[in-house]
């Protein structure tokens, strides 16, 4: 049985799905819920126009995570369940694992569109498959089409 689960939770399609998959098991076990939103290294959040660094970028962009975290949470809220969120700053499976291993996380959920091509898969990479190569715990994938 799961005591403590985790979902890496990004607003679209299949984390939606993911939400609700993820809060029906916690219900069903009487587990605790956190969600985590990761949002990129700020390295990777560059101004366009001058190419250098800006703090007022990297603010913008987290109120953007926490706005889609918030979301999350309040849909949460609103079928009953109550949960606990953060927004994370990193590499997105190094930062997930991390959070899981501090939490002592039984299960991680994630959400999953299939690719529609193999370069499609090759360029954008699969946060779900890295996620099952380095979690320490189980992982969820709920898939979406």
């Amino acid at each position: 049985m799961y005591k403590r689960i985790l979902l890496a939770y990004n607003g679209s399609e299949a984390g939606q799905k993911a939400l609700l998959d993820c809060r029906d098991i916690a219900q069903w076990g009487q587990a605790t819920l956190s969600l985590v939103a990761v949002m990129p290294l700020p390295t990777s959040l560059l101004g366009m126009e001058s190419g250098v660094y800006s703090g007022d970028l990297v603010e913008q962009e987290k109120e953007t995570y926490q706005a889609t975290l918030n979301e999350g949470l309040q849909r949460l809220s609103d079928a009953g369940y109550q949960a606990k969120g953060e927004v994370l700053v990193g590499e997105t499976v190094d930062e997930i694992c991390e959070y899981a291993r501090k939490m002592e996380a039984d299960l991680i959920v994630v959400g999953h569109t299939h690719l529609d091509s193999w370069a499609a898969r090759w360029w954008r990479g699969s946060i779900s498959g890295s996620l099952i190569e380095h979690a320490p715990c189980n992982v969820l994938v709920v898939i979406t089409s």
